[in-house]
């Protein structure tokens, strides 16, 4: 027996997991860039929420077209992929549909994969008419350019050539099947390829041509899926894997409670505290000073930062954000990709440097703009839309308080508002004693 095709095989496979591994290990570390942050709490709801929104796909369905297609192809991608572990022993051992012992339920299985299989290929098509003919307008907002515009595009392509590739494989295993040819034992169940591939192939009647093809389109099949594991670090699809645990490490408490400075906080309760000694000098701080808010992603925690690379760059948040529908410059999709590329940015001269060596760039005012940030309303309208339960306004939160406690970089009208609370106990320009003589008009 030759052994090469399996070695060959075995070598590739160990290539690619090898490759995936050292994409996770790289985004592990880049998400431990962040502050830690404690999200283990009430496990019993994160379960649920995890099970809900991202295996169950909950918040898809808001927008039904969209939402219907997305789960057909999320199935299909979790259902199909099963036929991979047939496809690896086979690759590794030289065998053929090793799972074919299972008789009945492996010819239901196979005919169950092959329609979710076209119904995966339809939907990718409608997918692109959708983004590229219609234009659906979210789509095409001006952070959508380059290769974020390019990637759903890619993705899209892939998809349907790799649902293609096993429709024309299992077409011409069906044909070598009927003429008897060695290696091919007589198992499965077409119900698709039997019309769209098989009655092209079996005008051909040469034995080693189809062998050619069934092979060819087994291995692009494969190499592809590995293809596609590693190239999803590079791509906003990376939301397949990350989705599960940005979904469980969510926000829980109601989306208008804000966090509190902890330093802030402290300084509160010993101005409030009436046995506190408000001659005593300050505690000496441990360590260098903690930064109001956050200028870099050194100082978003480590879900912030896992949001950014979970983000599917949908664009639901955006559409839905009133200031972007108002021609503001906010696009909370804008804030995670900027953070994310902020992130990439920074991993690459850790890995150039060994460690990170100031570039001289923040993530506020680099990437992300104070007029973009001061467009936010607080609405939380973005936080709704998200399918994964990403959060775009704690990070233009944190960032603004950056901008207001360490740079006293607020808008004029916002500094008078904040001068009039101090001086006058309200935000409005009147005295104390002026209150009420609107009652006297």
């Amino acid at each position: 027996m030759n052994y090469i095709p399996n070695v060959i095989f075995a070598l590739i496979m160990i290539g690619a997991l090898w490759f995936f591994s050292q994409n996770v290990k790289k985004i592990i570390r880049n998400i431990k860039l962040g502050k830690k942050i404690d999200r283990f709490d009430n496990p019993s709801e994160r379960w649920a929420t995890m099970a809900r929104v991202a295996l169950g796909q909950g918040k898809m369905t808001v927008r039904p077209v969209a939402g219907i297609l997305h789960i057909i192809v999320y199935v299909g991608f979790l259902l199909i992929n099963i036929e991979v572990i047939e496809i690896i022993i086979d690759g590794l051992f030289g065998t053929h549909r090793v799972l074919s012992v299972l008789g009945g339920f492996y010819d239901a299985m196979i005919g169950f994969f092959e329609i979710l299989a076209f119904l995966v290929l339809v939907s990718c098509v409608i997918f692109w008419i959708r983004r590229n003919i219609v234009r659906v307008q979210r789509f095409w907002k001006p952070e959508m350019k380059d290769f974020p515009k390019d990637d759903a595009n890619y993705i899209l392509f892939m998809e349907v050539a790799f649902m293609f590739a096993l429709l024309l494989m299992n077409g011409a295993d069906q044909v070598l099947q009927q003429l008897g040819a060695e290696h091919y034992p007589v198992a499965g169940s077409f119900p698709i390829s039997s019309w769209l591939t098989a009655p092209i192939l079996s005008h051909f009647n040469d034995v080693t041509f189809l062998t050619i093809i069934e092979r060819g389109a087994w291995w692009f099949h494969i190499i592809g899926i590995f293809f596609f594991l590693n190239y999803l670090y590079y791509s906003k699809h990376l939301h397949i894997i990350l989705a599960f645990p940005n979904t469980w490490f969510s926000k829980l408490q109601p989306k208008g409670e804000f966090t509190n400075l902890e330093s802030v906080t402290n300084e509160v309760k010993l101005m409030m505290d009436p046995n506190a000694d408000p001659f005593a000098a300050p505690a000496e701080p441990a360590g260098e000073p903690e930064t109001f808010g956050a200028k870099d992603i050194f100082d978003l925690n480590q879900v912030q930062l896992l949001n950014a690379y979970s983000c599917t760059e949908c664009g639901r948040c955006t559409s839905e954000c009133p200031a972007n529908l108002t021609g503001k410059k906010l696009s909370p999709r804008k804030i995670m990709m900027d953070t994310r590329d902020r992130i990439e940015d920074v991993s690459r001269n850790i890995d150039k440097n060994g460690e990170f060596v100031d570039d001289g760039k923040t993530l506020v005012n680099d990437y992300i703009t104070a007029e973009e940030l001061w467009a936010c309303t607080s609405c939380n309208a973005c936080t709704q839309a998200c399918p994964i339960n990403i959060d775009p306004l704690s990070i233009i939160v944190d960032l603004r308080r950056y901008l207001v406690m360490e740079q006293s970089a607020a808008p004029n009208e916002l500094n008078m508002m904040m001068t009039n609370v101090e001086n006058n106990g309200a935000p409005w320009q009147f005295n104390n004693a002026d209150r009420l003589n609107w009652a006297n008009d």
